[in-house]
């Protein structure tokens, strides 16, 4: 069987800065407010008019893609992560395949929120690991400004989420290279309405939205039942951690960069203490992005590299939690 390995990571951020202050003018808030509660001090809006979910993916592609020394043309399938793609259908997989002028290889569009990427890493793994495949793109790519709430009403959700996308590429990993050591998949389907955007749905199609108020009606915003997340995150965010770590033989010292999905840094921070992890065994960078739910590890990751926080051999482990509710982790070397 053989491994597989990560031989490049990029990210593409929108240049617009929207800071706490700018959410003041629109909604009953502060910066003090949302950097309580959150951690956060700024996000990215795109111009859906030149940066869609898919575009912003592709700019990340071309990051991961030149880090990792090879051309698109040298990639034999793609996996895109998001939950917000730039139409109903088709998924945004088959747009990166056509925007970076790739032959005809399949493309698998993956919607599971928050730990979609670690999802659609886990996915790419298997592929290497079975041999089908040899370089693998995966994508986590949002666009959540488009659909927020900018009223008071959805305060609690709408500063928390940013635009962005992030990008790795998986390749089989040479002799001797120990690469991605296990990932870890869990869901609990009977909490999906605590973090979700109820309509429009397939039972309540979109032309409905006209005659029942359209965009004032809540159910076409995320909605977020804020403590019962928060509490619930807190603890599978450990146990997928250290299930990945018992699984492996290793202990939380062992860890030389955690990179958790960026949904809140309190959370953050309460996992980092828990597990007795100093700053720089931590990657946070939700203060100048938001929740940026697929992207965010992605994002994460590559700002890591760029400050020079990766050395080759290092332990990485990574680990997310959102709606669904769905949690995953991954364990790797650099």
């Amino acid at each position: 069987m053989y491994k597989a390995r990560i031989s490049g990571v990029g990210h593409y951020v929108p240049p617009k800065v929207v800071s706490n202050e700018d959410l003041s003018k629109l909604m009953d808030t502060s910066n003090e407010w949302i950097i309580e509660r959150t951690g956060i001090q700024e996000r990215r809006f795109a111009d859906p008019k030149t940066d869609t979910t898919s575009v912003m993916g592709s700019k990340a592609a071309k990051v991961a893609l030149e880090r990792a020394g090879i051309e698109a043309s040298d990639l034999d399938f793609i996996i895109f992560a998001t939950l917000s793609p730039d139409y109903y259908f088709p998924g945004p997989g088959v747009m990166v395949q056509e925007q970076l002028g790739i032959p005809e290889i399949g493309a698998l569009d993956v919607r599971n929120q928050c730990s979609g990427f670690v999802y659609s890493l886990s996915v790419a793994d298997q592929f290497i690991r079975s041999g089908m495949y040899q370089r693998i793109l995966v994508i986590g790519s949002e666009l959540h400004s488009g659909g927020l709430d900018f009223t008071t009403r959805g305060r609690n959700v709408s500063v928390i989420f940013g635009d962005g996308a992030g990008a790795a590429i998986v390749e089989r990993a040479p002799e001797g290279h120990s690469g991605i050591l296990s990932t870890h998949l869990h869901s609990e389907g009977k909490h999906a309405k605590e973090l979700a955007l109820i309509e429009p749905s397939t039972s309540h199609w979109v032309d409905r939205l006209i005659e029942e108020g359209g965009s004032d009606d809540p159910a076409y915003h995320p909605y977020m039942n804020g403590n019962f997340v928060f509490k619930h995150a807190v603890t599978r965010f450990q146990e997928v951690i250290y299930e990945a770590l018992k699984h492996n033989g290793k202990e939380a010292s062992d860890i030389d960069l955690l990179i958790p999905h960026q949904a809140n840094l309190r959370i953050s921070q309460f996992i980092q203490g828990k597990m007795k992890l100093r700053d720089d065994q931590v990657m946070n960078n939700i203060m100048r992005y938001g929740n940026t739910t697929a992207a965010s590890i992605p994002i994460a990751w590559s700002e890591a590299w760029e400050e020079g926080r990766l050395k080759e051999g290092d332990l990485i482990c990574l680990a997310a939690f959102g709606s669904g509710f769905t949690w995953a982790s991954a364990l790797l070397y650099w």
